[in-house]
């Protein structure tokens, strides 16, 4: 469903503009829609319409609902690059259940990023084309004041016997690998200032996407899939270990890492979700024969880019994006056995953790991540938020250490929540 009459046709003008500085740093402080990833990407504010979906088919709901929109729509583009035109940024929920359900929101305006090239997009319904916009002038981000955690669903203790189950489900033969989730609830005393996490969670994870959408917030360093020009492109990764602090010794873990077989079997159960997921969109598709290493600022991960060329170039990035949700890297392997696991053991609805975010253009192009590392702003009260995390447990994995891993991975938006 849309919250706003789509009769008119979308109209939008996107102009070439000089270097206007961080993009975040340009968003106002209500309705902030960010994918930025070492400076460059999207960002937008305002709002011409909104599409809300639900239930099963809420992805691809929320997909025919922008190409309705989009096919009659009156573009003029003088910049050509994608991201470029109308833009929609969108969230979905987890699980097909929940009643986070899906939004795509379609901004007024888009300032956007790109290598040496910078644009505006202004976006309106009507017969005649909007005028160049104008960058408004921001306010500095206010901080939340002092922040207090409590537990979610589950205690520590509660969430450790929850791996340990999960552990005896796998070992009895029931799957081979199930991702559980923690949430953790946050309070602070002045309302959440959505800039002021982002710029933080930009600025400490620069190889992560940093994005803001219908009041989740984060940086996840997982890429679901990139379609551009025919050719797709996912980030997988699975498999984790904390970083320490000391060069020499993060080093040994990374080395350790590599070659660890229970975080190997983990990773590979991802990627082979992923490549057989694009296998029938794709005319050919590339895996290589090993992850590589990758360093956060808080974690290192196993990590994979798998690619493919687009059979059909009628197959959109949200599309791939449902197809591809939800990959063994956040639900598990079979997929169906661990969904059920996960719903029967987290004691939580997840809302729109670990499930597809990003951004898609008139043409179909668009970057979609998994929302990991991240926050849901409490609808009604600006001073609440749910942070996420999660892990991957296979045989081998330790209940006492998935929760000191989970711990690791909350760090980044308790960090980016914190007052100076």
């Amino acid at each position: 469903m849309s919250t706003a009459p789509v009769a008119a046709p979308l109209v939008a003008r996107t102009v070439a503009i000089p270097d206007p500085g961080a993009l975040l740093a340009r968003l106002p402080p209500a309705g902030a829609l960010a994918w930025v990833r070492r400076g460059e990407g999207l960002a937008g504010w305002g709002e011409v319409v909104r599409f809300r979906t639900r239930g099963p088919d809420r992805i691809a709901e929320a997909e025919r609902s922008w190409a309705g929109l989009v096919e009659h729509a009156v573009v003029r583009d003088e910049v050509g690059l994608p991201g470029c035109g109308p833009v929609a940024f969108g969230s979905f929920s987890f699980a097909p259940g929940s009643r986070a359900g899906g939004v795509l929101v379609v901004p007024e305006m888009v300032l956007g990023h790109r290598g040496d090239r910078w644009w505006l997009t202004s976006i309106g319904m009507g017969a005649v084309l909007p005028r160049p916009g104008m960058l408004p002038d921001v306010p500095a981000p206010s901080s939340p004041g002092e922040v207090t955690f409590a537990d979610g669903a589950l205690t520590g203790p509660q969430w450790e016997a929850v791996v340990a189950e999960a552990l005896r489900r796998i070992e009895g033969g029931a799957l081979d690998k199930v991702v559980l989730a923690r949430d953790l609830e946050a309070r602070t005393r002045y309302p959440v200032d959505p800039r002021w996490v982002l710029l933080r969670l930009a600025e400490r994870y620069p190889e992560c996407w940093t994005f803001s959408v219908d009041g989740l917030l984060g940086a996840t360093p997982e890429l679901l899939l990139r379609r551009e020009k025919g050719l797709v492109t996912s980030r997988v990764l699975a498999g984790t270990i904390r970083r320490t602090g000391d060069d020499e010794h993060d080093l040994a873990n990374a080395a350790s890492l590599a070659r660890s077989s229970k975080d190997r079997e983990e990773h590979e159960y991802a990627v082979q979700s992923v490549a057989e997921a694009l296998a029938p969109h794709c005319t050919s598709t590339n895996v290589p024969d090993a992850p590589f290493v990758l360093h956060l600022a808080n974690v290192m991960h196993l990590a994979t880019d798998v690619t493919g060329v687009l059979a059909d170039l009628q197959t959109s990035s949200l599309g791939l994006a449902a197809a591809l949700h939800p990959s063994a890297a956040v639900c598990g392997t079979p997929t169906a056995a661990a969904a059920a696991l996960i719903g029967e053991l987290e004691a939580m609805d997840r809302d729109r953790y670990a499930g597809p975010v990003g951004w898609m253009d008139a043409a179909g192009d668009g970057e979609w991540g998994i929302a990991l590392r991240c926050g849901r702003m409490a609808a009604r009260d600006a001073r609440r938020m749910r942070l996420f995390a999660g892990c991957g447990i296979v045989t081998g994995s330790d209940p006492q250490a998935e929760v000191a891993e989970s711990a690791a991975k909350l760090v980044p938006m308790r960090d980016a929540l914190a007052p100076d």
